[in-house]
């Protein structure tokens, strides 16, 4: 009965921890910042022969 206790309490803190780390994990959408963005197109920068869509 006390591994089971045991168990389940493990259980317990690793889907609370895992909570807290999704979280805090930093991954968040974020804007595209336009400024850093290049002006050029895939048609500018194509080799000639290929076939870019």
């Amino acid at each position: 009965m006390l591994l089971l206790i045991l168990l389940l309490a493990l259980v317990i803190w690793a889907v609370v921890a895992t909570f807290v780390e999704l979280r805090r994990d930093g991954y968040r959408p974020t804007p595209t910042d336009w400024s850093r963005v290049t002006g050029q197109d895939a048609l500018s920068q194509a080799d000639p022969g290929h076939v870019y869509r």
